[in-house]
């Protein structure tokens, strides 16, 4: 019987991860080679979308690359030998260390041939980073060949793009027309695309320009094709020894709960919540600090510091939020997951909201812990190390009365569009036969009449985001699953929140629980995918809705 495209594509994904956790046990791989291919043919199945024209022949994906540049160490193109290490101690190096803009994680680079980077965010973390390392490679073999003739002779173009590189890095004018025509035939794209392209890449900060890294892509493919300069991949005996261990959840948590227990604020109600870490602070503060009586006017305020207009009330709200409650809780651990307690009771006003009272007794009001984004299994980590009790140095144990847990979250939308909110009611672990149906406190009815889409429905927790395509996709939308959107960490949450509540009862059974997600991207859209960029403006609103509703729910 001939299999179904998504059948084969979810056979791709489970082969990847299969796959990704030998070479991980087994400490080291070369991309290219044996131990590599069959990462490489499951990525080629695949092909995912974010990653667009991966399995062309000739053409080398330039959204895609993009994406994964902004989110790996700058220069890691131009290394042969890539490290995956625990936190080890390069912290204390003199070693400069190097955060790629849309994934905070430290990295350093040892020498000229040598990049290590610090996984400390479990194991979704190495997943995502050779997925993308990978399909790097993947495009520097294309690179190599269009670089090359038929008998593997270098051509005129490459030759002449190494020049530009190398004046570029001297720091010497290059003619950019000049340079997009050597660069279009080595990538196998038009004049018009490779320029804009290039342009993309210049306006990115934290990336080297276009031109070097598909330089630099290709020379160490041809290196290792010509001279048996072989590129390598490994991990840490370290990093390997503490992977699923929860280390860095421990010590994160542990760090908060010192801090409330410090500021006698352990034995208080809580109401923990993962988002970002501006709507709550310029939600509750807002309205405390400048009277801001509505949604509407909260958005506009919202809006203004989005787009850092003149005159907005960001340091104004900062300032009173300091004296009223607020105290921010920065990570040392490596968990890379900085933290905000609000405190009720240290507040001057009584309202939370408009209409909203703070409770009046001393002992019943509640401190809001608002903690950043966490990345796939380190959700479980974190909030399965949060939510047990506090081993306090005079040895008593505290229990945390967890009044609700709230997740706002972005998720890639299958029945709508971005900026559109989904309202989970069961998330399902893909790959697996983990589910986990549960009473959202939230519903599609709380967010009609503010013009945004809103779905309800099942919510598929993905093993990653690079890792979809079309026909998964709509085999989740069109199947008995009837899923709305995915995201990466849904059910890693629910997973601790159910193991603490139901099974090990550190928290009450009865704990509220609240699921928004508002759409960064649709992945069955052309243009729509997170390889065609941020949100931007278009994330304020549902974003401070969420936050809205959220604060709305768990003050009624």
């Amino acid at each position: 019987m001939k299999r179904t495209r998504a059948q084969e594509s979810r056979a791709a994904i489970e082969k990847l991860y299969i796959t990704m956790r030998h070479l991980f046990m087994r400490g080291s791989y070369k991309p290219m080679g044996v131990s590599g291919e069959s990462l490489v043919d499951s990525l080629l199945v695949l092909s995912p979308e974010i990653y667009g024209l991966l399995a062309q022949d000739e053409k080398i994906e330039l959204e895609g690359l993009l994406y994964v540049m902004e989110r790996l160490p700058r220069g890691i193109e131009e290394c042969r030998y890539i490290r995956l290490i625990s936190r080890e101690g390069y912290e204390n190096s003199t070693f400069q260390p190097i955060i790629p803009a849309k994934r905070r994680r430290s990295c350093y680079r040892v020498d000229q041939d040598q990049m290590y980077v610090e996984m400390t965010r479990g194991r979704s973390d190495i997943y995502d980073i050779l997925t993308h390392l990978t399909f790097l490679y993947v495009e520097s073999e294309k690179i190599k060949n269009n670089g090359a003739d038929a008998k593997g002779r270098i051509g005129l173009n490459w030759e002449m793009l190494g020049k530009i590189v190398e004046k570029e890095e001297n720091g010497e004018e290059i003619d950019r027309e000049v340079a997009c025509s050597y660069l279009s035939h080595v990538i196998g794209r038009t004049f018009d695309e490779t320029h804009d392209a290039v342009l993309k890449f210049e306006n990115s900060p934290h990336a080297n320009s276009l031109f070097r890294i598909v330089y630099h892509l290709g020379n160490l493919a041809m290196k290792e094709s010509n001279e048996g300069l072989d590129r390598e991949i490994s991990f840490s005996a370290t990093l390997r020894m503490r992977v699923g261990h929860h280390v860095y959840g421990e010590l994160w948590a542990n760090k908060i709960k010192s801090v409330l227990y410090e500021n006698k604020l352990l034995e208080r109600p809580i109401h923990i919540v993962s988002a970002n870490l501006h709507s709550f602070v310029n939600t509750i503060y807002g309205h405390q600090a400048l009277g801001l009586k509505s949604f509407e006017e909260i958005e506009k305020v919202a809006m203004d510091i989005s787009v850092n207009a003149k005159n907005n009330k960001s340091k104004d709200i900062l300032a009173y939020a300091k004296a009223n409650g607020f105290i921010e809780v920065n990570d040392e651990s490596g968990t890379n997951i900085h933290v905000q307690l609000i405190d009720t009771a240290a507040m001057s006003e009584g309202t939370i909201l408009e209409g909203i009272a703070i409770p009046k007794d001393e002992k019943k009001k509640p401190v809001i812990l608002v903690m950043d984004y966490a990345f796939g299994e380190q959700a479980y980590e974190c909030f399965d190390e949060l939510l047990k009790p506090y081993e306090a140095e005079d040895g008593k144990t505290y229990p945390l009365d967890v009044l609700s847990c709230s997740i706002m979250g972005k998720a890639g939308i299958l029945t709508g569009k971005k900026g559109d909110i989904m309202i989970p009611d069961s998330h399902v672990f893909e790959g697996t036969a983990d589910n986990y149906p549960f009473k959202n406190e939230l519903t599609k009815k709380d967010f009609e009449g503010f013009d945004l889409g809103v779905c309800q429905g099942t919510m598929f927790t993905v093993l990653g985001t690079s890792l979809q395509n079309k026909d998964v996709l709509n085999y989740l939308m069109d199947s008995s699953w009837k899923a709305i959107g995915l995201e990466m960490e849904g059910a890693h949450y629910q997973k601790a929140i159910q193991s603490e509540s139901l099974i090990r009862q550190s928290i009450r059974k009865n704990v509220k629980v609240l699921y928004a997600y508002y759409a960064s991207d649709n992945p069955l859209e052309t243009g729509s995918t997170l390889a065609s960029g941020a949100l931007g403006m278009d994330g304020v609103k549902p974003t401070y809705l969420i936050t809205y509703k959220i604060l709305e729910k768990i003050f009624k």
